[in-house]
């Protein structure tokens, strides 16, 4: 269905399914998609955005619940912040449903949407480092019916963009059954952005520790060195715990790996510091790294 308002620059899409969606594209390459609009509707109102035409997605059924397939779940783009915030979702990925809870106010969570924080790829989304840690595939529609899925870590750090036409329709997790953290430091008391985030997931079939680390860069960082080393530490067959002293080094392990002392200067003179700000939020990092692995631990 199609609205179409006094002037053609104002044209409404409503498509009732994904493949309609993208053959709305196709044939408006100006378009822009929107779901919950939670940041396109802030660029439009900061004037930094004008589309020329709207691709609404709100209608598509298919996009916003999930299903189970071969040990991973399978999400819909369309999974609202506060429906992956419910008690059932969390039992099914809890590391995701504590990012999505913490992902703002209600108004918020109620119409931001999976697919949206993975297409903007902000560099505090929450479900992003969630993602990161979870080593997500999306799968994304194209004209035609076709179908490509590539890791979540490739979209969002520009390995591999989106065609023209194309959508991203759904979300890939393993289901590892195993325990996952997400924490975040914000700027304020109570809901706000991250000014650093960090999800952790144990994966006990493969011995492994995933740790990614949000906001402090523009896009989801992995400190594989340190991951890899915390994991060799881990009694896998016992019961998993750490002494105080693990956990505190993993954390400065991450943090040094994901905000790095300066390079040393070429001509020998005195090495640069890092400057305030850059230190107190490698402490943050340290912090919530090892929190969060003292969580999944416990």
């Amino acid at each position: 269905m199609t609205t179409h308002a006094p002037h053609a620059s104002h044209t409404v899409t409503l498509p009732a399914s994904l493949d309609e969606a993208v053959a709305a594209l196709t044939a408006m390459p100006a378009a822009v998609p929107v779901a919950g609009g939670t940041d396109l509707m802030a660029a439009v109102n900061a004037g930094l955005l004008r589309p020329a035409a709207l691709v609404g997605l709100g209608r598509i059924s298919e996009i916003r619940g999930w299903q189970y397939l071969d040990g991973h779940a399978l999400l819909g783009a369309g999974l609202t912040l506060a429906r992956m915030g419910r008690p059932d979702f969390a039992a099914l990925i809890p590391g995701l449903a504590a990012a999505a809870r913490a992902a703002g106010p209600p108004q918020i969570r109620n119409a931001g949407t999976l697919g949206g924080n993975i297409v903007t790829s902000a560099p505090t989304g929450d479900t992003l480092p969630v993602l990161a840690a979870l080593e997500a595939t999306v799968i994304i529609a194209g004209p035609a019916g076709a179908r490509r899925e590539i890791p979540v870590s490739h979209l969002l750090a520009g390995r591999e963009m989106l065609h023209p036409g194309e959508l991203v329709g759904f979300v890939r997790v393993p289901l590892l059954h195993a325990p996952q953290t997400f924490l975040k430091a914000t700027g304020r008391t109570g809901p706000g952005r991250a000014t650093a985030s960090v999800a952790l997931v144990l994966d006990p079939a493969r011995r492994g520790v995933r740790c990614a680390v949000g906001a402090v860069a523009a896009m989801p960082l992995r400190p594989l060195e340190a991951e890899q080393w915390v994991a060799s530490l881990i009694d896998w067959d016992g019961e998993r715990g750490l002494v105080p002293e693990a956990l505190t080094a993993f954390g400065d392990y991450v943090a040094a790996a994901c905000i790095p002392d300066p390079a040393p200067p070429e001509d020998g003179s005195e090495p640069a510091t890092l400057p305030p700000a850059a230190l107190h939020l490698r402490r943050t990092v340290a912090a919530l790294a090892r929190r969060a692995l003292g969580r999944a631990l416990s």
